[in-house]
């Protein structure tokens, strides 16, 4: 049982614009990268913050999901499978693409700016009295605030089981004070090295720290994009790092590439209809993606094999909510199509695994096609290898930036990549940016967006209010 301790405060509650400004005040959810040697990391704040809530954490049963890429989507896929079984289920996801509501989730719905308020104005309550006390001798950080709200509120609204996101690596990563009835990890690559390491195994390790004792636990990291880059030493391979954390940790641990194959498959603009088969039980399913992309297929049967653990840990979920959730999963964001001619897409690829699979992408759907990309990068990203693979191919390279802090400026972008493309011109301002992408694209072209999430959320944003107002206007710098 999990008591629910009051926090007094002489302060009256926040607004929902207050708690957000607040938010914001506590800076970056990543440090740069110059700071990241001298940062502090570990679990001491969200335990104690945790512990003076009521440990929320134990009041709702959960999955913890953790990976370089594909841990968003699976995590989509999975709460969507689990709104489809009936079940009152949470999300939490980062980063947001919109708003900062887009974190937190319960079924369909984020959580609402009400109550957004109210649950922050508890966390920063007791955050004060902590610090008064002295039982936490720092402010806790923005991931680790939005963490502690997330538990606090699928708490509180009795989430039957929530699906929580790492945000960075696993082992240290404000979400692993929970315990959860299956962890899974998806495919692992290089991202975030100043944080994680900078081999395979390091960052593997990272991500592994979520296997605790007697787990249940699913594993898509021996995904081949994974050992792509690090074929000369053949042992540094992910699934060995999940293997021997499973073995020392006593849990029970499900390969998906062993475990399951698929038969059938065909696509239809981008989006996959297969048939997923677990051959030793004699088990399949068919199944229908509105998500984009053939990487999607592998992150479907990760989510696949979570639910099939979850049913035989007694939730309600059985074949035909499997596919009714993955048919009606959505993830904005992603491979998002947004207009049909030209076709134009929003997409978050921002490391070299992402990239890869995007450069397959193209050449499934658009080969033959023009491509106007519009591209910028966070700083702490391996923008040279990302252009490497991506710039060639496109017709037009738009070089953006988003206004973010961690954000590379598009003439610094312009200065490391500009001898990648055959044409190139700066445009900081993303929504002008799309704008001089569409004046160059025919019909039939393609106009790609991507490089960071954030990106994709600022021209998310300026897209939902298109038309609404004045087109932004353009000064390029063509190179």
């Amino acid at each position: 049982m999990v008591l629910f301790f009051a926090v007094s405060t002489d302060r009256p509650p926040m607004t929902y614009d207050q708690a957000v400004r607040y938010l914001l005040t506590l800076g970056r959810e990543l440090a740069s990268p110059q700071q990241a040697r001298a940062a502090k990391f570990d679990l001491e704040n969200i335990r104690v913050l945790a512990a003076h809530l009521g440990n929320p954490q134990r009041a709702f049963r959960s999955v913890h999901v953790a990976g370089t890429n594909g841990k968003g989507s699976t995590s989509a896929m999975l709460a969507s499978i689990l709104d489809a079984a009936g079940l009152r289920s949470g999300l939490y996801t980062s980063p947001h693409l919109v708003r900062i509501n887009e974190r937190i989730r319960i079924g369909a719905a984020e959580i609402s700016d009400a109550d957004f308020a109210a649950t922050f104005s508890r966390i920063h309550a007791a955050i004060e009295e902590l610090l008064a006390s002295g039982a936490l001798i720092a402010h806790p950080t923005y991931f680790e605030c939005v963490t502690a709200m997330a538990f606090d509120y699928f708490a509180r609204q009795k989430t039957d089981l929530a699906v929580i996101e790492v945000g960075m690596g696993g082992r240290l990563d404000s979400t692993n004070v929970i315990v959860p009835e299956v962890a899974v990890i998806t495919r692992i690559d290089f991202d975030h090295e100043n944080f994680l390491g900078h081999s395979i195994e390091e960052i593997a390790a990272e991500k592994a720290g979520i296997i605790k004792p007697g787990a249940w636990v699913v594993s898509a990291a021996g995904h081949p994009a994974a050992v792509q880059r690090v074929r000369a030493v053949l042992a540094a391979r992910p699934e060995k790092v999940i293997r021997r954390r499973a073995a020392e940790q006593n849990a029970r641990l499900i390969e998906v590439d062993q475990a399951y194959s698929v038969s059938e498959m065909t696509s239809e603009d981008g989006c996959y209809r297969f048939v997923a088969e677990d051959p030793a039980a004699r088990w399949k399913i068919a199944v229908a993606l509105p998500l984009a992309g053939r990487f999607q297929v592998q992150n479907a049967l990760t989510a696949i094999a979570a639910a099939r653990l979850l049913a035989e840990r007694g939730f309600a979920v059985d074949d035909a909510a499997i596919a009714r959730g993955l048919a009606a999963v959505r993830w904005p964001g992603r491979l998002e199509r947004v207009l049909e001619q030209p076709a134009v897409f929003l997409d978050g690829t921002h490391n070299p695994a992402g990239a890869r699979e995007l450069a397959i992408f193209w050449e499934e759907q658009f080969a033959g096609r023009r491509i106007h990309l519009i591209y910028g990068a966070m700083r702490d990203k391996a923008v040279d290898e990302i252009a490497g693979l991506l710039f060639p191919r496109a017709t037009s390279v738009i070089l953006t930036q988003s206004p973010q802090p961690r954000s590379i400026s598009a003439g610094t972008l312009a200065a490391l990549t500009r001898h990648l493309a055959p044409s190139v011109e700066v445009i900081p301002e993303p929504a002008a940016a799309l704008e001089r992408a569409l004046e160059l694209a025919a019909p039939e072209d393609v106009v790609f967006a991507t490089g960071s999430l954030y990106l994709a959320g600022d021209l998310r944003r300026y897209w939902n209010t298109r038309g609404s107002g004045a087109v932004p206007q353009h000064s390029s710098a063509r190179l």
